[in-house]
């Protein structure tokens, strides 16, 4: 049986173990980590990431566990609508905890999972000759073992592209506080509010519980002593439901936003391939970080079966997923210079072209981007798990 090693047990890594699983691959996950998990509060599925889970038979066990709610629409800072989308139209979205949704796809694939691997060396192979080769560090000393197949999951900071790339991290000039906050009067509504140099967001994940984020400018690296005073105190003159939402939390998590300083020129290199953060970070503006990730990981599974051709499945895996990924960085950027990266002397004009912006037409122009559909279907294989 061939055999793949996935670098990774985030989201995106026991996605793609899921996918290759299905593809008749035997998969060994390498995580870093002393246990599985996930860090983080809370995310939304959009409809190509919820086409992506049904491939990978996770599908339903997400819906159960997270929240359908729609969007609403773009406020300013003080409550008052900007933009408001129709009651009814546009797509359905679940709201769920990163967490649930991590053990959801958990569930959904049989890999080798190995926990404490810290990858310390990637040697890529050929797609048509010698094998891939991974060397990692545990508390019993040094591995390594060759792959036909490697799959770097290893996020915004991976390790595996540092070795076979030469780009660089940039900071974006933004940090972003989340949490999920219980016993909130939040509705099945999703809707963005700006502010100068600043986003607020928040919807809810489950029956009696409300994921936030509070994305907004400053330095990178800057200490806080006490964070949820800091958020408090950040948006005390913002609309009066996002101050009961900052006041009514007792504990967030602030993480700095990094992207590549230019675009990968490729996601693989022998016989290893990059998804997620580690091939195509983005902005947060347009909730694709995960959702992509998922896209990859099904996308890998249908193109490079067990047993076929590697190197023209690889040549697929780029055709199918490059173009995509770049233009949802793209499309994630322009959305952060167009809304929380206005300072206060653009507001206005930002504001008044929204004002003006038919409801419908902007509805559509912004879910254009979930319109993806899996190449092909793993089947039979792909029977929900839940």
């Amino acid at each position: 049986m061939d055999e793949a090693i996935v670098i990774g047990a985030g989201i995106g890594g026991v996605a793609a173990a899921a996918a290759l699983g299905r593809a008749g691959w035997r998969v060994r996950v390498l995580e870093s980590a002393p246990e599985l998990g996930e860090v983080g509060a809370g995310l939304v599925v959009t409809v190509n990431g919820q086409r992506a889970a049904e491939e990978l038979g996770a599908a339903e066990r997400i819906r159960r566990s997270g929240y359908v709610v729609r969007a609403a629409g773009t406020r300013r800072w003080d409550g008052k609508w900007l933009l408001k989308a129709p009651d009814s139209g546009g797509t359905g979205m679940i709201g769920i905890h990163r967490q649930r949704l991590h053990q959801a796809l958990v569930e959904a694939q049989d890999a080798d999972l190995v926990t404490g691997a810290r990858v310390s060396a990637v040697e890529p192979g050929a797609a048509g000759g010698e094998r891939a080769r991974v060397t990692w560090e545990s508390a019993d000393g040094t591995h390594s073992a060759r792959a036909d197949l490697v799959v770097a999951a290893d996020g915004i900071r991976s390790t595996t592209r540092s070795a076979l790339f030469s780009t660089a991290l940039r900071y974006s000039g933004f940090s972003c506080w989340r949490a999920a906050t219980p016993g909130t009067t939040v509705d099945n509504r999703f809707a963005m509010t700006w502010g100068p140099n600043a986003e607020f967001g928040a919807l809810r994940i489950s029956t009696d519980e409300v994921y936030w984020y509070g994305y907004v400018a400053m330095p990178s690296g800057r200490p806080i002593e006490d964070e949820v005073r800091a958020v408090r105190e950040y948006f005390a003159a913002w609309a009066p439901d996002v101050r009961a939402l900052t006041e009514a939390t007792d504990e967030v998590i602030r993480h700095d936003v990094w992207v590549l300083d230019r675009p990968l020129p490729r996601y693989t290199v022998g016989r290893t391939v990059l998804i997620g953060d580690a091939a195509h970070p983005m902005l947060p503006t347009l909730g694709q970080g995960a959702n992509s990730a998922l896209e990859d990981a099904v996308t890998l599974g249908l193109v490079i079966p067990a047993g076929g051709e590697l190197a023209a499945g690889l040549r697929e895996y780029e055709s199918q997923r490059y173009r995509r990924t770049q233009r949802i960085v793209s499309r994630s950027a322009w959305m952060g210079r167009t809304g929380a990266e206005v300072g206060p002397r653009g507001q206005w004009l930002r504001n008044a072209m929204l004002r003006i912006t038919p409801p419908r037409a902007a509805l559509r122009n912004g879910t254009r981007i979930f319109d993806w559909t899996p190449p092909g279907s793993f089947g039979t294989q792909a029977v929900d798990r839940g």
